[in-house]
């Protein structure tokens, strides 16, 4: 069975897009730690970032490495951290969070509240600034 990446890379379910590649889909946590929590995943449907072949696994990282500078130029914060958890679903992934402490990359603490129209005009600045 599909897991629900899958389904958003193949647009079986709506997400808020920031880019895309032949290998790559990254796009806006709808339970965001803090405005522009971004998800990037691979397209390939692997359960654990560990488990992805080394070209997956670097191209993964280049991927995020250019969605967290547009990211940076986008949302205000000290840095984007990066986290992988891999508990919530079986599709390897990175979490890339707009921070300016240490208690935003916390997935215990308050999650930040946006409605449709805030995601939709974020990911398209972030977008513009890919």
């Amino acid at each position: 069975m599909s897991s629900v990446f899958t389904k958003i890379i193949k647009g079986d379910i709506p997400s808020y897009k920031i880019a895309e590649d032949e290998n790559f889909y990254a796009f806006l946590d709808i339970n965001p730690n803090t405005k522009g929590h971004t998800l990037v995943v691979p397209k390939k449907e692997v359960d654990k970032l560990f488990e992805l072949d080394m070209v997956t696994y670097t191209g993964l990282l280049q991927f995020a490495n250019k969605v967290a500078k547009a990211l940076e130029k986008t949302v205000a914060c000290n840095r984007i951290g990066m986290t992988v958890v891999g508990l919530e679903v079986p599709h390897a992934h990175v979490h890339l969070i707009p921070i300016n402490r240490a208690s935003d990359i916390n997935f215990t603490t308050k999650k930040a509240i946006m409605q449709h129209e805030e995601f939709v005009a974020l990911a398209a600045a972030i977008q513009r600034n890919f």
